[in-house]
């Protein structure tokens, strides 16, 4: 309750006429005049009515007491004791608060951000997001509910502003242990066959074991190889890079019996394979008009060294010339057949026939060098269905189509087979979807034996024009036709001849994103993407292996013919595994070195110096036994001074809401004019004696 003034005329009018009236209340009190004193109490009166005082009675409602729960709900928090007990506590919190009506409690569980690459335990961000609407005045205090790995921990002094205790609430136990493998000094980028070293190590948290740890280790799903380690030692490993792209390293150690969690016990480094220049021999067998089209197109790509051999002097070309008058190369068979014919990446025969330039030992050797993991490439003429068809060498075994002897003399446009529509060498080829296709004609083809492997293109009357198979580790492309320059010299509009020649080179030196039975699998920050080819009907759902251990089926939608994707959006970090019909595919989400991961035994250390600045308490919520104690709440009026090792103190707020005002104008009616009129009458009463 207080008193307010309403002055009836402004201030300066009112002292005006104070002024006069206290001059001539003092003069009259001088000269004695009779009745001064009422004169002067009537002038009073009549001031205090012009300033018209007004009694103010204010209504307020007590303010709560914000008091902030934070529950650390990260991955490290993710097992069966911890879960249980900080469970178990937010109950018994929550069962306390309400006890105190004064007392509104704010919960917020805070996991690992879904939007972060670099998984972490951030209680402080959520904890300034829950109190972001609320006066410091009113904030009664925090509690965390975590294992003490927290990784935005403010500095004591940068959080002075924060006006109440931080109290900390630990799951966990003591005597915990934890054995983490972690990759050291590992190169980001390696040439595919060139040997690599990395180094890894095992370390020990909390209570160690003290016995060697093996760690085994996979590239790209396969294992490699099984070291022995001492924890906290570096140890080295040389590797060599299989393929281009990326390839997932893993290593894994033997969990202990004991240890709190075996999420860190796989580490995992990504290197990106890249190719050096790509060898490819290319022999043509007689100077045409299609083979300018395979050398412009080999000798465009900058990853491939080409080295091209045209027979111009066949040996029944006997024209009586000395060799050592020729300007022409001499045809070296067997440093290319014999030598180095392992170092060469794609061999390309280009209407080529034997006619006693190769001997027919050499045939044997490109037959092994294809089962060994060679490439093959024949692309066929006139000559491959005559009597010296390279098909009657034991080059035979390896190619997957036999010539019948015939030529098929006939215009027709290329067509994609329904395997050529979902294979990727063919699939999406520009044109192929109109019909007839939007590219010019071909006249000719080898007529053939029905082929092995895959047929992903056809000619007239449903024919063989391009067949793509397998044999042992290689492989082997059969182009049944030299007509492919006609798109290159844009007869009646060309064709996709680079795509085609490329995509068909690339897939024989077997480039990991052409091939016709594989799955993928990307991440896009949190989202990742499950990729599914196939040339055969629509595989079912695949298997996803979380980084915890569990799996879930994923259903794959057709996004293309032979191609099936699915996105997921995760919330664990680490290794992801997805299988599909033997098929497997290894992705890492997030970032490999999360410090979710690094350390994960519980811990009162890192809290204490917060709590202790902030006048609150760290305690352990397992004792020795195993038994689970919350300690009581402490409400505190003002300011709490020193903290209580046994009770959470909270700082109970004093703060109010105006609610509503009760005013009463002490000169306003009859009981105001009746005071004047009093002191009036009293004036001249007195002076009418």
């Amino acid at each position: 309750m207080n008193i307010a003034f309403s002055p009836l005329l402004p201030w300066p009018v009112i002292g005006a006429i104070a002024a006069i009236a206290a001059v001539l209340a003092v003069f009259a009190l001088w000269r004695r005049v009779r009745g001064a004193p009422l004169r002067a109490l009537a002038f009073a009166l009549l001031l205090l009515a012009l300033a018209n005082p007004v009694v103010m009675n204010e209504q307020r409602d007590a303010l709560s007491t914000v008091v902030a729960v934070i529950v650390d709900r990260s991955q490290s928090q993710q097992n069966s004791d911890r879960t249980a007990m900080t469970d178990e506590a937010l109950a018994e919190l929550k069962e306390r608060l309400a006890q105190y009506p004064r007392i509104e409690p704010r919960i917020v569980e805070a996991g690992d951000d879904p939007d972060s690459d670099t998984p972490s335990t951030r209680l402080f961000d959520a904890l300034t997001s829950a109190l972001a609407d609320v006066p410091p005045s009113r904030v009664g205090g925090a509690i965390l509910l975590t294992d003490g790995q927290v990784h935005d921990i403010p500095d004591p002094a940068a959080f002075s502003s924060f006006d109440a205790p931080v109290h900390a609430l630990i799951t966990g136990r003591e005597d915990e242990f934890d054995r983490r493998i972690e990759v050291l000094n590992a190169p980001r980028f390696g040439i595919v066959g060139e040997p690599q070293e990395l180094k890894f190590r095992v370390t020990d948290d909390g209570k160690s074991p003290g016995t060697a740890a093996r760690v085994t280790i996979r590239l790209n799903g396969n294992e490699i190889a099984s070291e022995t380690a001492t924890p906290g030692v570096e140890t080295p490993f040389r590797f060599t890079v299989p393929r281009g792209g990326n390839n997932v390293l893993e290593f894994l150690v033997d969990p202990v019996e004991g240890e709190i969690t075996t999420a860190n016990n796989r580490a995992v480094h990504i290197i990106d394979g890249i190719r050096e220049n790509l060898r490819v021999l290319l022999v043509s067998g007689e100077p045409h008009a299609g083979e300018r089209a395979w050398r412009n197109l080999l000798k465009s790509d900058t990853a491939i060294d080409l080295v091209h051999f045209t027979i111009l002097r066949p040996p029944e070309k006997q024209d009586g010339t000395p060799i050592n008058e020729l300007s022409l190369i001499a045809f070296p068979t067997r440093e290319l057949f014999v030598d180095k014919i392992n170092e060469f990446d794609l061999i390309i025969f280009d209407r080529y026939q034997h006619r006693g330039v190769l001997p027919i030992l050499y045939y044997d050797n490109i037959a092994q060098y294809v089962e060994n993991g060679g490439a093959l490439l024949i692309a066929a003429g006139p000559e491959h269905a005559g009597d010296d068809s390279i098909a009657f060498t034991p080059l035979s075994v390896v190619l997957p189509a036999t010539p019948t002897g015939v030529m098929n003399e006939k215009a027709f446009f290329p067509r994609l087979s329904d395997q050529g529509r979902k294979h990727p060498v063919t699939r999406g080829l520009e044109g192929a979807l109109d019909e007839p296709p939007h590219w010019g004609r071909w006249f000719r083809t080898v007529d053939v034996a029905p082929p092995q492997g895959n047929t992903v293109m056809e000619g007239a009357d449903g024919n063989p024009l391009l067949v793509l198979n397998r044999y042992g580790k290689g492989r082997v492309a059969m182009l049944l036709s030299d007509q492919g320059w006609l798109w290159a010299r844009g007869f009646e509009g060309g064709g996709p001849h680079v795509s085609l020649y490329r995509r068909t080179a690339h897939w024989l030196m077997q480039e990991p994103a052409l091939e016709e039975e594989a799955l993928t699998a990307r991440a896009f920050g949190r989202t990742l993407e499950i990729t599914r080819q196939t040339i055969k009907d629509a595989p079912g759902p695949a298997i996803m292996k979380l980084p915890s251990g569990e799996t879930r089926p994923v259903d794959l939608r057709e996004d293309g013919p032979g191609l099936y994707k699915a996105e997921v959006r995760t919330t664990e970090t680490g290794l992801y595994e997805i299988e599909n019909e033997g098929l497997t595919a290894l992705v890492h989400v997030g970032a490999v070195d999360a410090p979710e991961f690094k350390a994960t035994i519980s811990t009162t250390q890192t809290l204490a110096p917060l709590a202790e600045s902030t006048k609150g308490v760290v305690h352990r919520l397992a004792d020795d036994e195993g038994s689970l104690s919350v300690p009581p709440l402490l409400p505190v009026s003002g300011a709490v001074r020193a903290p209580d090792p046994q009770r959470l103190s909270l700082r109970m707020t004093n703060e109010t809401v105006l609610k509503g005002i009760d005013s009463l104008p002490l000169f306003a009616g009859f009981a105001g004019v009746g005071l004047l009129l009093l002191a009036l009458s009293a004036t001249w009463y007195r002076e009418g004696r």
